[in-house]
């Protein structure tokens, strides 16, 4: 009989214990996160991969109570996907209402003048909005009709914006929101510019994104353009460092003569004409200056230094620019 007392007293004594843990934990720890915290629950995770989320991003210490409670509460299967914003120092019950109240169902990204499809697809990729590999062969080999023309791969089509994605947004979703900013964006009357302009809309586009990887400042983009019209009027090679840059494995800063010679269709320092597609995704300054290039002679332009650039029409004069501006 005294046995039996004992034994009871202990089980009373770890009931107590447990109901005093799991009171402190639910409504008394407040020690994580430790600062605001953010986190992703991707579309499908069940209850427990939402927990184990929690535990390695240092939000609960309490695993376990935060899942008894959410069955208590009938709530394990009502937590949407979203991005969550976790305030420091929250109770575990006040966690699980912020998982019921819901989070984001769509992240901002911005995306900007000039990127290249794999730049656009490791940006989307670090705010969480798919796999930048998956995305990047997207990018690089689904198609689309503009104005009537079929492009194969987006370069050069994807406008650079600031964009809402919905999260678990599939790489064809995010694509249909970024053609539809570009054809926003394109002139009313680009297929007849483009005509007028002897190349195609694609040509067109392209000739955009070369004024928008070498052109700094705004008032430059038509008269740079207006440089690379002349040449091609002409049957000049185009001569731009950026197109070589583009048929690099490796972003480099500065081109050597070796990075000069490198075989590809996008070295416009061997081959004459427009390389075959864009190299980059221009913004509404550089296709409004493609569309519309200024009337000049140039044929040459230099950096001076300092974002903005020098223009020449005879060879003489540029190689005085040069010797100006790139000492």
């Amino acid at each position: 009989m005294r046995l039996r007392s004992v034994f009871t007293s202990l089980a009373a004594i770890a009931l107590s214990c447990l109901l005093a843990y799991a009171a402190y934990g639910l409504l008394g720890d407040r020690s994580l996160p430790a600062r605001t915290t953010s986190v992703l629950v991707a579309p499908g995770s069940d209850f427990d991969t939402i927990v184990a989320s929690l535990v390695r991003a240092d939000v609960t210490r309490h695993p376990w109570l935060l899942r008894a409670l959410s069955r208590a509460r009938g709530a394990s299967s009502a937590v949407r996907a979203g991005r969550y914003r976790f305030p420091a120092h929250l109770t575990t019950t006040a966690l699980l209402d912020r998982l019921l109240v819901g989070g984001r169902n769509s992240i901002r990204v911005t995306i900007p003048e000039g990127f290249t499809d794999r730049e656009i697809a490791r940006r989307l990729a670090r705010r969480g909005l798919g796999d930048a590999t998956t995305l990047e062969r997207a990018f690089k080999h689904d198609s689309t009709i503009v104005d009537g023309e079929r492009i194969t791969g987006l370069e050069g089509f994807l406008f650079p914006d600031t964009y809402l994605v919905p999260i678990g947004a599939t790489p064809q979703q995010i694509e249909m929101q970024m053609l539809a900013r570009f054809r926003q964006e394109l002139p009313k009357d680009a297929p007849l510019l483009a005509r007028k302009l002897h190349v195609s809309l694609v040509g067109a586009i392209a000739i955009a994104s070369m004024i928008e990887r070498e052109a700094k400042i705004d008032r430059d983009r038509p008269l740079i353009a207006s440089v690379i019209y002349n040449r091609l009027r002409l049957g000049m090679p185009l001569q731009i460092d950026a197109t070589v840059e583009y048929a690099l494995p490796h972003h480099r800063s500065t081109l050597t003569y070796a990075d000069l010679r490198v075989r590809s269709p996008y070295n416009t320092y061997l081959h004459s004409g427009l390389p075959p597609g864009p190299i980059a995704n221009p913004g509404r300054a550089s296709i409004e200056a493609a569309f519309h290039p200024a009337k000049t002679d140039f044929l040459y332009y230099v950096a001076k230094g300092d974002g903005s650039h020098v223009f020449a029409t005879t060879l003489a004069e540029q190689t005085a620019n040069i010797a100006r501006y790139e000492r």
